[in-house]
């Protein structure tokens, strides 16, 4: 297999590339007008860049978060866990077209640049929720319900498949020296704020709805709430500056073929790195379902594990990008992912032995905090170890992948084993075996916080 050739200069960090001179020099075709003379990116551009993606993935996870009542609105199967499986199941779905929105969106930002893609990817996603949104019930419709719903969940799947590459590669690419592990954090911490605003809705609606209320029709509203916001973000996204001007000579086909054949063993050890994450973070969104169904707590407290782990993925998020841009990104990948693996079970342990809302709390801000780590210092330093030409590219796979196979899955087979095995432990253990998996290809890749990204 080939590996990829990197940059790195004794010294300190190379340069980003976002300002014209490196960026001519390097030949990486960022704009000299989009791009500050420090080479630093403004506040503002940030803010568009991680809007975007908070917004796309709060649209996604709240599906999770109300997963019970969706199942019995669209799914009426019997069982304790009959319609809330095939719920989950089309929730998993969603992941199945992350790697053609990789393949397809991430392909289309490295040919014609960032900024187009990271548009296109919210205009997805506002019609993947305005079908959820709007879909009647079984009871109302019939087949016609289920068939909506998996179809604008593939839509959705689409959409953030195509988001995470752009997103990050822009931020990576236009970070002032030094910070692109900082940078590119916001982008998890983003996702952080998603599941905090939508454990706000969940605790709120919780309290202020009847059971029957928030079966009926109280679980739309998140997904109404978010339609509201999407047309500014399609706004502040077209202000964003454009750190690469796209290969226009190469086809689509042609820069995924480059990914497969010269930068194959970066793919698979960043399948593998990010499979930890993906699994770790839906086991946290997960949390919700576990307090009603294997816990029997009551759905405020069980909303607030997601307010609490949301809050922990922004705090933490930003400190694993501080960390990793200060020590490096493979310590800050490796130490959290052990910690995790070590203290997993005998949280799960505790948290079923006494089941309570502070237990609850507990367990689900050390998931959480450890996960938003090591996850930014993955997300940063999977694509600093591809050339800009495909770096959008191959991280959108790595993502997509990953998240496919093992995040779109987790829900889904963790209710099954809870369901066969009535262990509460199962959560844990299969965070344990992914962790370990994931140290393993953290220890195969190299050190990149001093990669050279503008070539």
């Amino acid at each position: 297999m080939n590996s990829t050739t990197v940059d790195v200069r004794p010294g300190g960090e190379t340069r980003s590339g976002t300002t014209a001179g490196a960026s001519a020099a390097a030949g990486t075709g960022a704009s000299a007008s989009d791009a500050s003379a420090s080479g630093a990116i403004s506040r503002k551009a940030v803010a568009a860049a991680v809007a975007g993606n908070a917004l796309e993935f709060y649209d996604f996870v709240i599906y999770a978060y109300f997963a019970v009542y969706i199942g019995r609105t669209f799914f009426p199967v019997g069982g304790e866990f009959g319609s809330l499986m095939i719920a989950l199941a089309t929730f998993g779905v969603g992941f199945f077209t992350r790697p053609l929105g990789g393949v397809l969106i991430g392909a289309f930002a490295d040919k014609v640049g960032r900024k187009p893609a990271m548009i296109l990817t919210v205009v997805l996603i506002t019609f993947g929720t305005l079908g959820l949104a709007a879909t009647p019930s079984y009871a109302s419709i019939g087949i016609a319900a289920p068939i909506i719903v998996v179809f604008c969940r593939l839509l959705q799947g689409l959409a953030l498949g195509g988001e995470v590459g752009p997103a990050t590669s822009l931020l990576i690419e236009a970070a002032p020296p030094g910070k692109r592990g900082f940078y590119s954090s916001w982008q998890i911490a983003s996702q952080g704020i998603a599941v905090a605003v939508g454990g706000v809705f969940g605790v709120t609606l919780s309290l202020m709805l009847s059971p029957d209320q928030l079966a009926s029709w109280g679980w739309r509203v998140p997904f109404l709430f978010s339609l509201v916001l999407i047309p500014i973000a399609i706004y502040m996204r077209r202000s964003l500056p454009e750190t690469h001007e796209g290969a226009h000579g190469r086809t689509g086909a042609q820069i995924v073929g480059s990914v497969f054949k010269e930068h194959r063993r970066i793919l698979v050890l960043g399948v593998l790195i990010t499979a930890s994450v993906a699994v770790a973070s839906q086991v946290g969104n997960y949390m919700v379902t576990y307090a009603v169904q294997v816990l029997k707590l009551g759905p405020a407290v069980a909303q607030g594990s997601i307010l609490m782990g949301g809050a922990m993925t922004f705090i933490f998020a930003l400190l694993g990008g501080w960390l990793c841009d200060r020590y490096g990104r493979k310590a800050v990948n490796m130490l959290p992912r052990i910690a995790l693996t070590v203290l997993i079970v005998p949280l799960f342990l505790w948290l079923s032995g006494a089941p309570s809302a502070v237990t609850l709390l507990c367990v689900t801000a050390m998931l959480a905090g450890l996960t938003a780590i090591f996850g930014a210092a993955g997300l940063v330093a999977v694509p600093e170890l591809l050339p800009i030409a495909v770096r959008s590219t191959g991280l959108s796979l790595v993502y997509a992948i990953s998240t496919s196979i093992f995040g779109g899955t987790t829900q889904f087979l963790v209710t099954w084993l809870l369901a066969v095995t009535h262990n509460p432990l199962a959560p844990a253990y299969y965070v344990v075996i992914m962790s370990a998996i994931s140290i393993w290809a953290t220890w195969m890749l190299p050190e990149s916080r001093d990669v050279d990204v503008t070539k």
